[in-house]
């Protein structure tokens, strides 16, 4: 069986994962962490992860990463876009019910640039 999960490179490793947690849910699992600092940690969504890594002061470059999350309900898509909207996210799609059956948005995050791309197909 193979599986992918996204390998994110980003600095402050605690405190994004940590905010990430507090906007998608899920559990964090710390891989990596040397004199007190996250160097490797996941966010585990469901049957998926997030893997995100320390830069090692390389300067992380997010700006051409995007994730996407396959929601349950609109609720839940519903306040994923509004809290990345809030929080400073700049919308690059705006929340629409699309031609091929799901409610869809784009928001690019305020902490590291990365942009989440979000759907809800009919029925869920």
């Amino acid at each position: 069986m193979i599986s992918a999960s996204p390998y994110v490179i980003i600095q402050q490793v605690q405190e994004s994962v940590e905010y990430y947690q507090s906007v998608l849910g899920g559990d964090i699992k710390v891989l990596n962490e040397h004199q007190g600092k996250w160097l490797h940690a996941e966010l585990h969504l469901g049957q998926t992860l997030i893997h995100f890594s320390d830069d090692y002061g390389r300067g992380a470059k997010t700006e051409n990463v995007s994730i996407i999350l396959q929601l349950d309900s609109e609720g839940q898509l519903q306040a994923i876009y509004d809290r990345l909207k809030a929080d400073g996210g700049t919308v690059t799609v705006e929340l629409q019910k699309t031609f091929f059956g799901a409610l869809h948005g784009q928001v690019s995050d305020v902490k590291n640039g990365i942009t989440w791309v979000m759907n809800c197909f009919a029925g869920n």
